[in-house]
Parts: structure tokens; C-alpha cells; sequence
């Protein structure tokens, strides 16, 4: 992906900074602050609510909740 796109993109819900994640071969820009995650569909960056990945607990991939 162009960084220099990267640099312009903004989380769609909070306006927030995105990370770009590679990880085997998913690719994605995480919004830690939403705790989603868009996915990049043949390098177009796909940043629609609707399609993000939620970083929750119950999310395949993500660690537990700690007890309280």
C-alpha cells in the first residue's frame, strides 16, 4: 500500500490514526481507539463500519479479557 495514502486515511468513525497490520496474509488498518479493523481488499483499503473486524475479546485472534 502507498504510504503516502496511509498517511491521509483516518479512522471513518472517530477520525482517529490507523495502523497498518500485516499478519500472514491478512491485511488491515486498525483504529485502537474503536478497536476495529478494516480490511484491504486487493489494495484498496475497505473503510466501511459494516465491514470492520471487531478487536473485542470474542473476535478470533484476540487476547481474553482479563478477570476482574
Amino acid at each position: 500500500m502507498d504510504t503516502r495514502l496511509l498517511e491521509m486515511l483516518v479512522c471513518p468513525i472517530c477520525k482517529g490514526p490507523l495502523e497498518h497490520v500485516r499478519e500472514g496474509d491478512r491485511r488491515e488498518l486498525v483504529c485502537h481507539a474503536d478497536r476495529l479493523a478494516f480490511p484491504i481488499r486487493d489494495g484498496i483499503p475497505v473503510m466501511l463500519e459494516n465491514e470492520a473486524r471487531s478487536l473485542d475479546a470474542a473476535s478470533p485472534g484476540a487476547q481474553p479479557a482479563e478477570p476482574a
